[in-house]
């Protein structure tokens, strides 16, 4: 209903009950700030909250239409915004487990049951899916390990990597953070019950769960922390820092004065 959606985006919108965040603020607050001060990234953002929270059916949520209005979110928003909401970086549980819910987790994320299923029922269901097949493939190529490389993986494909990440939420293997004790990410589905698929199930899991250039890609967005999103950031907190930051980019127009 409209009073239960609107009370989900105001949770979505306010640090948790018991965060220390607002004394001191984390960054998974910022990007919902930030995309709440911006006009497309709210609207798409409230679409999909709409429709993961909405009148749900005798058997559960709407899954294929919250799925639809997330790969929405993220084939129309501002990517720096998008991009911020799902990479953001975390020091404490609070926050993690705000990052683990920004999705809806209990309707894009999970099943129906409460044990998850075996990970070769999302990869099948993948494999013979028009919309989530392509992005699977790009996510094995665009996070592929280059042995070759110093480190393992190529300095280039960190936006590949993360891009084609993104791009799976909402589809069949929808992947998530697993905790709010870590940054470890995994579709909803373990090997368990997967017979003599054993080491095809395990090699798909460990895409997401023992894939360095994935790791590699997530930390280095942490490090790069979108200047747009800050820009946003200082429009929507401070209207007159902001202003005296354009003036200051009018007095330097090659580059900021050197000195504070």
């Amino acid at each position: 209903s409209a009073p239960v959606t609107a009370q989900r985006e105001q949770q979505l919108s306010a640090p948790p009950a018991g965060s220390p965040s607002s004394a001191r603020r984390n960054r998974c607050l910022d990007a919902a700030e930030a995309c709440t001060a911006d006009a497309r990234c709210q609207r798409l953002r409230t679409e999909y909250v709409a429709q993961c929270l909405g009148r749900a059916a005798a058997g559960g949520c709407p899954q294929a239409r919250c799925r639809r209005a997330l790969r929405r979110f993220f084939a129309r928003g501002p990517p720096a915004l998008t991009h911020a909401l799902l990479f953001c970086s975390c020091v404490n549980a609070a926050c993690a487990e705000r990052r683990r819910q920004t999705f809806v987790p209990a309707c894009a994320f999970s099943g129906p049951g409460p044990a998850p299923p075996s990970c070769l029922a999302p990869l099948d269901a993948c494999e013979h899916s028009r919309v989530c097949r392509p992005r699977l493939l790009a996510f094995q190529a665009s996070c592929a390990p280059a042995p070759s490389a110093p480190g393992g993986c190529l300095q280039d494909q960190v936006p590949r990597c993360l891009h084609a990440y993104a791009g799976l939420v909402g589809t069949a293997i929808t992947p998530n953070y697993v905790d709010n004790a870590s940054a470890r990410v995994a579709p909803w589905c373990d090997c368990g019950a997967s017979g003599n698929r054993r080491e095809e199930c395990e090699a798909f899991r460990g895409l997401f769960t023992r894939n360095r250039c994935l790791d590699g890609a997530m930390q280095a967005f942490d490090g790069g922390w979108p200047p747009v999103l800050q820009d946003q950031l200082d429009v929507h907190q401070d209207p007159e820092h902001s202003l005296q930051q354009k003036h200051k980019e009018a007095a330097y127009p090659h580059g900021r004065a050197r000195s504070k």
